[in-house]
């Protein structure tokens, strides 16, 4: 994903004078080539994320498009009072592309994990917030984002499904096991465990890479009794969305993400989805304790 948005953005910086992409080292190499070409609208501040927060709100009051990109801790955890002071109070628009995720690098310590990005994200006011489950889904969500004026964050990932499933981001039925079923929502790329998590079992699968603003028009419109969430993320991120869209009906919410325990661990990033019970056979044993018939008292 991440060359992806390197080879589309190099692109949308020749096509659109308005556009312009702040870095803080990160991807700096890769960019290279566009900030000879485009001098004046690629900029490195170096290892100060705070400041390429800054420097792009400066950017957007100026009348540009600006692309803001790190590694997920360091863009949205590190700069978060810059994205609510210099993006969000002063009313302007950017773009914020993560690398990273929640565990990519994970390899690399603490310093690179940030399950808690869509969450300190959705703190704020009216942003959009892509999570692409495949590479091929980069390039549509990029231009849309860049073409629009509002804030927008896009967290790219080295998980993937197995292919690109593009749409405008409402929930889209990848399995569908009839009225009532229960309903397991995945967001982007979760969903392919999701699905072999769930094989065999009588259970509607939707997947979005949208989680905000969230479809709750087609939560509703697929919700039974049982939801399941299964995000990337911190646990629970969505949980509120989907427990207001749903407040005037009887239902029963399973939630499922990055758990708030620290691991304090190194590992791969496989590791770390089996860890977290994120993979299909750790995914199968909380959906299966869910569902399970509640025991009647004698």
């Amino acid at each position: 994903m991440r060359e992806v948005f390197i080879d589309t953005m190099t692109d949308l910086l020749a096509e659109d004078p308005r556009t312009a992409v702040v870095l803080a080292d990160i991807s700096a190499a890769s960019f290279a080539p566009a900030a000879l070409r485009h001098p004046d609208r690629v900029l490195n501040v170096g290892i100060r994320e705070q400041l390429m927060v800054g420097v792009a709100g400066g950017l957007a009051l100026a009348g540009l498009r600006p692309v803001a990109h790190s590694y997920a801790p360091f863009l949205v955890e590190r700069a978060y009072e810059q994205i609510k002071l210099d993006l969000d109070h002063q009313g302007v628009g950017a773009v914020l592309v993560s690398v990273g995720a929640s565990y990519d690098r994970a390899a690399a310590g603490r310093t690179h994990l940030g399950p808690a990005d869509v969450a300190l994200i959705d703190t704020l006011t009216n942003w959009t917030v892509h999570v692409p489950g495949h590479r091929d889904e980069v390039p549509a969500l990029l231009h849309d984002a860049v073409a629009g004026d509002g804030s927008a964050y896009l967290r790219l990932s080295t998980q993937s499904n197995d292919r690109a499933r593009g749409n405008d981001g409402s929930l889209q039925v990848v399995r569908d096991a009839g009225p009532g079923a229960p309903l397991l929502v995945a967001v982007g790329p979760l969903l392919g465990q999701a699905l072999a998590a769930v094989a065999g079992l009588p259970v509607t699968v939707a997947y979005t890479h949208r989680p905000r603003p969230f479809d709750t028009a087609g939560l509703r419109a697929l919700a039974g009794t049982e939801v399941i969430l299964v995000e990337p993320y911190l646990a629970g991120t969505s949980a509120r969305v989907v427990g207001a869209a749903l407040a005037d009906r009887p239902h029963r919410l399973l939630t499922l993400g990055v758990g708030r325990e620290e691991l304090r661990r190194y590992g791969s990033p496989e590791d770390h989805t089996r860890w977290h019970g994120l993979d299909a056979a750790g995914l199968r044993r909380s959906v299966d304790a869910f569902l399970a018939p509640v025991p009647v008292a004698a």
